[in-house]
């Protein structure tokens, strides 16, 4: 129970600094939509959660983290709402939802790794 307690406390830490280190980057001329979902993960992985369910969540968290991250650095011009955004998603850049996907995909793989060492 603590270590999953540690793995969710990590994740919301992770995930914040994320969130704010992307604008902060992005203040700087570059994007990294990377950083909201890995960070996330590797905040995850230092709780060693014992569920792959734990790490999907994880995942699954680091994703909806990047797609709310990016609704609001660059929401569409036609309408700001997130159904809007949501609904015309593949709109978007590839290049932007891969790294949202890499996010999401770091977001479990951490956490999921560290479950397998353990065993």
């Amino acid at each position: 129970m603590k270590s999953t307690l540690l793995a969710i406390v990590g994740a919301v830490v992770g995930g914040t600094l994320g969130y704010l280190a992307f604008f902060w980057i992005a203040a700087q001329g570059y994007y990294g939509m990377v950083l909201p979902g890995g960070l996330l993960g590797i905040g995850a992985g230092i709780g060693r959660v014992r569920s792959v369910w734990m790490a999907a969540a994880f995942g699954a968290a680091a994703l909806c983290l990047g797609l709310f991250t990016e609704w609001r650095f660059a929401p569409f011009r036609e309408n700001e709402g997130f159904w809007f955004f949501l609904t015309h998603l593949t709109d978007k850049p590839p290049i932007k939802l891969l790294m949202i996907a890499a996010g999401g995909v770091l977001g479990f793989w951490v956490p999921f790794r560290r479950a397998e060492e353990r065993k």
